[in-house]
């Protein structure tokens, strides 16, 4: 019973690691560290940040970005917002192999009088694996306001933003 239980725990434990990150605000006490914030910068504007864990795909994290500022602009009591400036970051970690050794060197066959014939290694066919795992975060500086500032693709309609990017947003579980 005991042993049954652990393995339940510890399946639930690895399961909520392999998801992507949700829409949820980072830093949260008891919650992850991946998540959105904002941080204003004047009175109508604002740095929202959206960083998704390496599960997540950049896609996602930049329509978590869009709708956070959508948001973010109808709390504030306006209408529109204009993307000022707006940045993704790749973070890419190649990981994995043998911790003690590397197995990149160079050995030649050859022969040995007192052992015989030793094997040739080559570094291009070896049995190590390495792993590459990629966050993103993405970044964007918004003004806010009652009215589009004009006819510029960088102006939304917080509005029209919360409807068509809603169905796609992925909140956590509650739990």
């Amino acid at each position: 019973m005991r042993i049954t239980a652990t393995l339940l725990l510890a399946s639930a434990l690895l399961s909520a690691c392999a998801t992507p990150t949700p829409y949820q605000q980072a830093g949260q006490p008891g919650g992850s560290v991946y998540g959105y914030s904002e941080q204003a910068i004047e009175r109508d504007r604002y740095r929202i940040t959206f960083s998704g864990n390496s599960i997540t795909d950049r896609e996602t994290v930049e329509t978590y970005l869009l709708y956070r500022a959508a948001e973010l602009t109808r709390e504030r009591g306006h209408n529109h917002f204009t993307v000022v400036q707006r940045a993704t970051d790749e973070n890419t970690r190649t990981w994995g192999g043998d911790p003690y050794y590397s197995r990149f060197y160079v050995d030649y066959r050859y022969f040995h009088p007192r052992y015989g014939w030793y094997g040739w290694h080559d570094p291009f066919w070896n049995d190590t694996r390495y792993h590459e795992t990629t966050r993103y975060e993405a970044t964007a500086e918004i003004v806010m306001g009652r009215r589009p500032s004009g006819d510029d693709s960088n102006d939304f309609n917080a509005g029209e933003v919360l409807q068509n990017l809603g169905p796609d947003i992925v909140r956590p579980e509650v739990g």
